[in-house]
């Protein structure tokens, strides 16, 4: 039957089943009168050939739009869930919300930032299907509006600073990494909301400030002891933050030294064979710990994050008097800068890091143009 005209739809008797239109082998657009005499309600059928499922998904009664258009409304979001399907794509449907949910699980860090920046955004509830990339954009204008939260005292007052182009790229990462993987699961089929949107940033300064071995100890002696042991784990791995905090005690083999790292933005699952001090300080963190709780943990015992670490480093590295720019990424930052001028390749280098080997070059490749310089000197005769 034919429901592209208001009459036709007029002319409809209520009933639960809708009456259905053919679009094309196998695709359905369905339409519910209402009870009330007055418009209705727009469903779409799809029958897949493969599978021999039939699938449904309902469109809405799209009230916003004069009668005479709901049609072409309806159809077209019908024939856009089709393609979908026809293209591999799955027929459940999530929102932003959704997706950054999905891939929240397990990583910790993924979903304070999804708290702090995506949940309680108008963005959380679009449909991904309904995704374009003026919503990505207003969404990053919003995020790069944000101050960074630099102390919190414990009475009203609070110290912020405006968002650097560098935390909104990090800022940026988990929700992008959510969104592809909506897409790899067939939630979505193409990144083209996002791949613009929340391309990062150019970062034109790299960071410069770096701690000689005897000024991060002395960093460390300034700190309570939970917050020098987190402290400590990233002066002898150079992970980030996020990365040691998510670490369970059952990542960690007390027998063989091995760290395995399962979540990391790159080389997530890696396994690191530690050396005996380092792994005499990792056993010692699993002290009567289950293995499935975390191996640093605050006094409180509850793990860290964002907010609890980046606080005690600056009333600490103003203690001993070092750079009032001392922040926690400080400290990875300087134990990368060791295993380069160390003469360890930049390959191994990003592999033990958890990034590419494209940014170590970027950032650390002019160490070792010194060191191939004063190689070279050695040549002279």
């Amino acid at each position: 039957m034919s429901l592209d005209t208001v009459k036709a739809r007029e002319n409809l008797s209520y009933r639960r089943e809708p009456y259905w239109q053919k679009l094309a082998q196998g695709q359905f657009l369905g339409f519910r009168p209402s009870k009330r005499g007055k418009g209705g309600n727009w469903i779409a059928r799809y029958y897949d050939p493969n599978t021999q499922k039939k699938e449904l998904r309902t469109l809405g009664d799209f009230g916003h739009l004069l009668a005479s258009e709901r049609f072409s409304a309806a159809s077209k979001e019908a024939r856009e869930w089709f393609a979908h399907l026809s293209g591999g794509g799955v027929a459940d449907s999530l929102t932003v919300g959704d997706a950054c949910d999905r891939y929240a699980d397990g990583r910790p860090e993924a979903h304070q930032r999804f708290t702090r920046y995506v949940y309680s955004d108008p963005i959380a509830n679009i449909r991904l299907d309904k995704l374009a990339s003026r919503n990505l954009a207003d969404w990053r204008k919003r995020l790069e509006r944000t101050a960074v939260m630099v102390s919190q005292s414990e009475g009203s007052n609070s110290i912020t600073r405006p968002r650097s182009v560098a935390s909104v790229n990090r800022d940026m990462v988990p929700l992008r990494a959510a969104l592809n993987k909506a897409r790899d699961d067939g939630y979505v089929l193409t990144d083209m909301a996002w791949r613009l949107a929340l391309k990062p940033a150019k970062v034109t300064s790299r960071r410069n400030l770096y701690l000689d071995k005897s000024q991060r100890l002395r960093l460390l002696e300034a700190l309570p002891p939970d917050v020098s042991a987190f402290y400590r784990g990233l002066c002898l791995l150079p992970v980030r933050p996020g990365v040691l905090a998510a670490l369970q005690v059952k990542d960690f083999n007390k027998r063989t030294g091995e760290l395995v790292v399962e979540h990391d933005k790159v080389g997530g699952g890696r396994r690191l064979m530690l050396p005996d001090e380092t792994a005499a300080f990792f056993k010692a963190q699993t002290i009567g710990k289950l293995p499935s709780a975390y191996l640093f943990t605050r006094m409180d015992g509850r793990p860290w994050n964002k907010e609890a670490w980046k606080g005690p480093i600056k009333k600490a590295a103003e203690k001993v008097n070092l750079p009032k720019d001392t922040v926690v990424y400080t400290l990875r930052h300087s134990t990368i800068t060791d295993l380069v001028t160390d003469g360890l390749d930049l390959l191994t280098v990003a592999q033990i890091a958890g990034t590419s080997v494209v940014m170590i070059e970027k950032h650390y490749g002019h160490l070792k143009q010194e060191h191939a310089k004063l190689a070279l000197a050695k040549l002279g005769l």
